[in-house]
């Protein structure tokens, strides 16, 4: 029976090639770094025809991109239940999942101008980094944390927004040590303000 529900497969033969294509792209991103790698590379690691890669992508800018939006948050640390801590994990992971070959490969693509004349892309990034953050701040409000917890935008602008630059301009030590500084700087302000 060939009907077009029998034919559509969920998670079948489309899902397996972005997985492989997927996978090698990060790969050979990480192992000969964004500006030495090709479609046809990844075709042939990911074991797949480069036709394919050019119909559904188009250009490596247009994959790494793609990759960058669904590399998936799993690993993220899972909340303890002090702001700090928590702001402080969260932010040492940012960093990490930065500063891993190709990682900042992958941000570029992501919101670069050209992959998407709507850019899409730089506010997917920007949600998504968020949401990273939010779930910290949501949980320390409701425990009735004293002081309030900084708002999100703090937290953008005094902790990620900081990072962020420095691994993209390789700026030294830029490491965990930095990350708990600022954390320390942010919450510290917090409670000045409030102690005002």
């Amino acid at each position: 029976m060939n009907t077009e529900a029998s034919t559509r497969r969920p998670g079948g033969r489309n899902a397996r090639v972005r997985a492989a294509v997927h996978s090698a792209a990060v790969a050979l991103v990480s192992e000969r770094g964004a500006d030495q790698v090709t479609l046809p590379a990844v075709a042939e690691r990911a074991g797949v025809n480069p036709s394919t890669l050019y119909r559904r992508w188009g250009t490596l800018a247009a994959l790494l991109a793609d990759v960058a939006q669904h590399r998936s948050d799993a690993s993220t640390p899972p909340l303890v239940g002090d702001l700090r801590t928590d702001l402080e994990n969260q932010a040492v992971w940012t960093l990490a999942e930065l500063s891993r070959p190709g990682g900042i490969a992958f941000f570029r693509a992501e919101v670069a101008p050209d992959v998407d004349e709507r850019h899409d892309g730089l506010r997917e990034c920007l949600h998504r980094v968020s949401e990273r953050f939010r779930p910290v701040l949501d949980t320390a409000r409701e425990r009735g944390d004293a002081p309030p917890p900084p708002s999100l935008d703090q937290v953008l602008d005094r902790i990620v927004a900081p990072l962020y630059f420095r691994v993209v301009f390789s700026i030294p030590g830029t490491d965990e040590a930095y990350v708990r500084e600022l954390v320390a700087g942010l919450i510290g302000s917090s409670r000045l303000s409030v102690d005002l």
